[in-house]
């Protein structure tokens, strides 16, 4: 067999992918950080054959966020590499204390989320199911595509994320605009690459009424053009969610040829291959 008939057959084969970079073991409620509450989610992804999992609760829940209970975590589980974070959200009320938290304790957090669930409304997260629909109810859907774009860029702007999560959420329950929306998206990419930040590939999509990957197709196209990076997701709220759907991911990543991905330390980006699942033969 020669080198080229090798590299084909492996670049042919099923990806394995390695890493969760959104999870949130405190759920939607403050729940302090201890060894019950954590320890199911490495024993859940050695189970789904990961390597590093990232926690990144909501902002809002920074009251359970326990540093050292996350190295005692470490301490149990050499064999895991287990990354400290947090998902900064636009909430209007709770999310200013949110920032101040992160800037505090910048030096201890190894990854920051970014992320928009707010629009106008200062009481419901427009992406709630299925309250939060109603939001999109008798109201100009291509305007609220540019709100929302409009605030991506503002969570980027902070300075205070690595990654956004989700970038295409506002698609949730379905809504679609009606004119061409590459330009406002390609801008909000292009601030994302001159911010050197990354974006997620979240499958939590496909378990909401939208049925599709967090970003879109169109989007992941724009986004390797600039040379963005990506992440895997699954933004489990539960451990047994954890990479959920990640078979189905790696067969995305696989048509799109995404064969790296990122991943953090103290905010330190790396990017890292993505192995095959099959064995690959020494060419003779």
């Amino acid at each position: 067999m020669n080198s080229d008939a090798t590299s084909l057959q492996y670049s042919n084969a099923p990806l394995l992918l390695f890493a969760d970079y959104h999870t949130h073991p405190q759920g939607h409620r403050v729940r302090p950080y201890t060894q019950a509450l954590l320890q199911p989610w490495v024993d859940s992804a050695r189970k789904m054959a990961l390597s590093e999992i990232a926690f990144t609760d909501h902002d809002r829940y920074h009251a359970g966020i326990s540093f050292d209970a996350i190295d005692r975590l470490r301490e149990a589980n050499p064999d895991a590499r287990i990354r400290a974070g947090v998902e900064l959200d636009n909430d209007p009320v709770r999310s200013a204390a949110g920032r101040k938290w992160i800037e505090q304790h910048w030096n201890k957090l190894d990854f920051v989320l970014g992320s928009v669930h707010f629009l106008d409304r200062a009481d419901q997260m427009f992406d709630s199911i299925p309250a939060g629909a109603e939001q999109f109810d008798g109201r100009d859907i291509d305007a609220i595509y540019a709100d929302y774009f409009r605030r991506v860029r503002e969570i980027a702007a902070t300075g205070l994320v690595d990654c956004l999560a989700h970038i295409d959420l506002i698609k949730i329950h379905g809504h679609r605009p009606n004119a061409e929306i590459d330009t406002i998206v390609g801008e909000m990419l292009d601030f994302i690459r001159s911010s050197d930040l990354a974006i997620e590939l979240s499958t939590a999509g496909w378990r909401k009424p939208v049925n599709e990957l967090y970003p879109a197709d169109r989007i992941i196209e724009l986004a390797m053009g600039k040379g963005i990076p990506f992440t895997t997701a699954s933004d489990s709220h539960s451990h047994l969610q954890l990479a959920d759907n990640f078979a189905r991911l790696a067969e995305k990543m696989s048509i799109f040829g995404i064969r790296e991905v990122c991943v953090f330390e103290k905010h330190k980006r790396d990017l890292r291959a993505v192995s095959s699942g099959m064995a690959r033969t020494p060419p003779l």
